[in-house]
């Protein structure tokens, strides 16, 4: 039987700016450098940059509660205002005319936590006259923080880490942030906070802010919409803190999305993140880490190198697209056929994302499975580098930006055949990312990108399992796609196959 093992954070800090979408801000020591020069076609990888990360140490580690794997977002930290282009990322739902789907970005700094989920939404409704009681009946989204973290699960007093504060004396407690979606009004009948208490959540005076955006023809009516979106910023000292958290420091994070498509109701069900999180359990909810995540091996003697790659010694490297491709979904329902299509055996693949939610048929990510049998049994994982081949860019010269593309663990097998942005696996953790800038085609087999996957890779390897991985980017500008060689690519172009380089020792 195959042992279960990941990586659980013990250290860990990236120094991170941030702000609204589409605005960009100075980066400070120990964030992520960006390219000095927006022309240039080659990104440093991951080894040659300066972080301030510490390592991580192998432990076991098993999701409580309901949920079949750990979902866990590292969160990058800003001096400054949050960045929006350069905050973690993750997702749940999915795309039809009656079901939601929405981008969670999260970051902060030393003041607030930063939250911001764009949902894809074909009918805006809200209530002009809300009260707190049925906020959540319209189009609504639920955020739930707890900063007992994972503390909690120890707690000798904490039978099922049911929120109550006799519980949770020792460690703070659990927080429900509800905005609704509006249009002119002002914000503060549309928001309502909550605690945790002995007879489940009780509205409570918990400052905080949320910021409303839409794309449309008009909120209330019968016509298609594009959606919507809310930041939630959360001050520290609301939560009782003083400050920001350490780096390192692991709190429980939840989300709910509520949708309403028409005057006469009733709502939809909710769309939840983590899918079975039970709102008055924080041991179902995901994982929320103040820094980003590096990875140390353990000392080793040399050993060797193995390249993965589709039918290189006999390899099967299956990889695939969702989204709308480099066409944006050009011929497709975005409504009823967007969400469900298959792009299997498509030779280039795109990766993009961007602040306005109207043009989400644009958006696009990329999945990919590597075996990792090839690699020798009981060695060390040293170093792991997923190289990929860029060929060109969205938009005219001059338009295109550069874009922090995200690489994040995937736990759930996926068939190639049947991929679809609708079925496609949760991300289960963002474990990397690097700088792409955008490029005219320069010719086959391309311009060589690459990502530091070790921490990735060794867990995986100590699981038994092959690395499943997906690319994409919390991108704020228009024609922020970048493409790239898919494994389908003909065997003239070998070379320009995604590549998995795992360098281990004794």
């Amino acid at each position: 039987m195959r042992t279960q093992i990941a990586f659980c954070i013990v250290l860990s800090c990236l120094l991170f700016t941030s702000l609204l979408a589409g605005q960009i801000s100075t980066t400070s020591a120990g964030s992520v450098p960006r390219p000095a020069d927006a022309t240039a076609v080659a990104v440093r990888p991951a080894s040659e940059y300066s972080y301030s990360w510490l390592s991580y140490l192998p432990l076991v580690f098993k999701a409580s509660g309901q949920g079949s794997a750990p979902y866990r977002v590292n969160v990058p930290y800003f001096d400054g205002d949050v960045v929006f282009s350069e905050t973690a990322i993750f997702w749940f739902g999915q795309v039809t005319q009656t079901d939601n789907y929405a981008d969670v970005r999260v970051g902060y700094n030393s003041d607030h936590l930063y939250v911001r989920l764009a949902a894809f939404d074909r009918r805006l409704w809200y209530d002009t006259t809300p009260s707190p009681d049925d906020l959540t009946a319209w189009d609504a989204v639920t955020l739930y923080l707890d900063p007992g973290g994972d503390d909690l699960r120890t707690h000798s007093q904490c039978s099922g880490c049911a929120l109550s504060p006799a519980e949770r004396a020792d460690y703070g407690y659990g927080y429900r942030f509800v905005g609704q979606f509006n249009w002119w009004e002002a914000r503060d009948s549309f928001q309502a906070a909550y605690r945790g208490d002995d007879s489940g959540w009780v509205l409570a005076d918990v400052p905080f802010t949320t910021t409303i955006g839409w794309r449309g023809d008009a909120p209330n009516n019968d016509s298609d919409d594009r959606g919507w979106a809310i930041i939630f910023r959360i001050p520290f000292t609301s939560l009782g803190l003083s400050g920001a958290p350490a780096q390192g420091t692991s709190w429980r994070i939840g989300m709910a999305m509520h949708d309403r498509d028409d005057v006469a109701g009733p709502p939809a069900a909710d769309k939840t993140w983590p899918d079975a999180m039970a709102p008055d359990s924080s041991a179902t909810w995901g994982q929320l880490a103040f820094g980003l995540p590096s990875y140390t091996a353990p000392p080793s003697a040399p050993g060797g190198t193995v390249t993965v790659r589709h039918k290189l010694d006999g390899e099967t490297v299956m990889d695939g697209a969702v989204g709308g491709g480099s066409i944006c979904g050009a011929g497709l329902d975005f409504w009823a056929e967007w969400g469900q299509t298959n792009y299997a055996s498509e030779r280039n693949f795109n990766v993009q994302n961007q602040s306005d939610v109207a043009d989400w048929p644009c958006f696009s990510k990329y999945y990919v499975t590597f075996p990792l049998e090839s690699v020798p049994p009981n060695k060390v994982i040293l170093s792991a580098t997923l190289t990929l081949h860029q060929i060109g860019s969205a938009g005219s010269s001059g338009e295109a930006k550069s874009s922090l593309i995200q690489v994040l663990t995937v736990a759930e097998d996926w068939d190639e055949a049947t991929l679809t942005w609708n079925n496609a696996p949760l991300a289960a953790e963002n474990v990397s990312q690097a700088w792409v800038d955008p490029i005219t085609f320069p010719g086959w087999p391309g311009v060589v990108r690459e990502w530091d996957v070790s921490r990735a890779v060794a867990e995986a390897y100590a699981a038994g399992e092959s690395v499943k991985l997906v690319l994409y980017e919390s991108d704020s500008a228009y024609h922020s796609g970048k493409y790239f060689v898919s494994s389908d690519t003909g065997d003239w172009n070998a070379e320009g196959r995604p590549t998995l380089t795992v360098v281990w020792g004794q």
